[in-house]
């Protein structure tokens, strides 16, 4: 039951430091790159960079189609 416990605890940890190390550098990059360049781009913060990476990461994720 601990083992269980801990494997929760080191993934959920492993998931928050991974969106934070994807999340930031998009946020940072729109907010001050993109934002000030385009008229009529607010800032974004760190949930809605964290969805665009993920709508990124659907769109143009390569799908590998195996043929036989």
């Amino acid at each position: 039951m601990n083992e269980k416990l801990l494997i929760a605890v080191m993934a959920s940890s492993l998931i928050l430091v991974f969106s934070l190390l994807f999340a930031f550098p998009t946020m940072l990059l729109w907010n001050w790159a993109l934002e000030p360049a385009i008229d009529g781009v607010h800032k974004i913060g760190f949930w809605q960079a964290l969805g665009i990476n993920l709508l990124a990461n659907i769109l143009f994720k390569g799908s590998e189609i195996k043929s036989k």
